[in-house]
């Protein structure tokens, strides 16, 4: 088992380790460049198109634009949103934030590229359902100058997700919330694993629509609460706002000294530790989102690419930046417990429940919802890899090996596993982002084509 481990660490040095890291990033900056920095400069028009009609809606697909981006954000927005950023700022400092925002910048023309693909190369299987995801682009949009590259890419991407899908998205998910709920309510681990299956089993039974359908009430709601709350703590802690911006910004580019319960981080580990956390929580680069989006109700890639790239930019540039100034204008950063600083979940926890009487439950919570979308949008993922692999008649099987999953894993914790999960979570990015760069002439002429049809078509009117 030692040995095992050994080569599966060496692995992630790699999976998530700074080669990888800089792989999303530069990935990241071409396809900015390429757009000619559109994801940034459309933010607003895509907040839009989340609710504005369009006659293709009513078009090919499963689920409305809307649902399929909540439900890429119910698989997005969990712990890294939570435990995610306490710990780059434990690890890293301060600092850490500044990259955790730079990596997402960049990671919104990452996903917006995943969407155009997924949405242009996506097929429809036998039961009349749109499938898609980079395990097709691969094969479909590689595969049309390179036939075997791109059906072998597009193999290995199926096979990360499949089995990734039940370690990141099902074991670490559902026994981390029956961790927290029999810590802050004393609900046995048992209970919370059958309460999980039987509610995940109802969900992933009726397919993406359901899946969608729960996504977009739950999703949005538990974001707007979880900010609701941050934003309290934040006004009761206003006049440590500009001090704590003030701290991200100076420690981006100096070494954070050792302070309180904090040991203090050079400049390389915020760097580190803010890109790591930022890919792991938004997970731009990773294909996982362009999967859900394959499957909207749209005739046009890029407007489900504009929709998409907000997935990015809620979970990083919203929600975790509220954790991180929570945290920050809080001093749970620099506390200590027992000789040693604060992190993980404990430290947002910690630093909710200094500002507000009872603020760690609205942590336990939001945990436990975050936790349990994460899992219903994940399910969807590694169903989708599992119909790539072998058909949409074995789709049940896999439904039921994923419900017993979550009741197993409630009451269990296996490192291998959630080791050899992340393993495989981070090499799904690996042949994604060789298709991405392939496939970027084909998304910088269509963003082209639907601006300029836009321009004109305002010029007429």
């Amino acid at each position: 088992m030692y040995q095992i481990n050994s080569v599966i660490d060496t692995v992630n040095a790699f999976a998530w380790g700074p080669p990888m890291l800089g792989i999303l990033g530069v990935t990241g900056v071409l396809l900015t460049l390429g757009l000619v920095f559109m994801p940034w400069r459309k933010v607003g028009y895509g907040f839009r198109l989340l609710f504005t009609k369009d006659d293709s809606e009513d078009g090919e697909g499963e689920v409305k634009p809307f649902n399929a981006l909540m439900t890429a954000l119910s698989a997005t927005v969990g712990t890294g949103n939570i435990a995610g950023v306490a710990t780059a700022i434990a690890l890293g400092g301060p600092g850490a934030i500044f990259y955790m925002w730079l990596i997402a910048l960049f990671g919104m023309a990452t996903k917006y590229a995943e969407a155009v693909c997924a949405v242009t190369y996506r097929e429809v299987d036998q039961e009349g359902k749109y499938v898609g995801g980079p395990m097709y682009y691969l094969r479909n949009g590689v595969g049309k100058f390179a036939p075997e590259l791109g059906k072998s890419l597009g193999l290995l991407f199926a096979i990360f997700g499949a089995i990734a899908a039940f370690g990141i998205g099902n074991a670490v998910q559902v026994n981390s919330m029956a961790a927290v709920l029999d810590n802050s309510f004393s609900v046995p681990t048992f209970v919370t694993g059958i309460i999980v299956a039987g509610l995940a089993g109802i969900v992933i039974i009726g397919g993406i629509k359901r899946i969608g359908e729960v996504a977009g009430k739950l999703v949005p709601t538990m974001i707007v609460l979880y900010i609701g709350a941050a934003l309290i703590v934040i006004l009761l802690n206003i006049t440590e706002v500009p001090a704590a911006i003030g701290l991200i910004f100076t420690h981006a580019f100096t070494p954070a000294a050792a302070t309180g319960g904090f040991a203090g981080a050079a400049v390389a580990a915020a760097v580190r530790f803010g890109v790591a956390r930022g890919v792991f929580s938004n997970e731009s680069g990773l294909g996982s989102a362009a999967i859900a989006h394959a499957a909207a109700k749209t005739n046009n890639p890029v407007r489900q690419g504009i929709i998409a790239m907000l997935g990015t930019f809620i979970d990083t540039l919203i929600v975790c930046t509220m954790t991180a100034l929570v945290i920050l204008t809080s001093g749970a950063w620099i506390m200590e417990v027992d000789g040693a600083g604060l992190t993980g979940a404990v430290l947002t926890s910690t630093a909710f429940e200094i500002s507000i009487p009872g603020g760690q439950y609205i942590v336990t919570i939001a945990l436990a919802i975050f936790a349990f979308t994460t899992i219903l949008g994940w399910s969807y993922y590694g169903e989708r890899c599992w119909q790539y692999l072998f058909s949409e008649k074995s789709i049940l099987i896999y439904r039921i090996l994923w419900i017993l999953a979550a009741l197993t894993f409630a009451n269990l914790k296996v490192d291998l596993v959630w080791n050899l999960a992340d393993t495989l979570n981070g090499l799904m990015a690996v042949p994604n982002l060789i298709g991405l760069l392939l496939l970027a002439p084909m998304v910088f002429q269509k963003t082209r084509e639907y601006f300029e049809k836009e321009a004109a078509e305002k010029g007429k009117a």
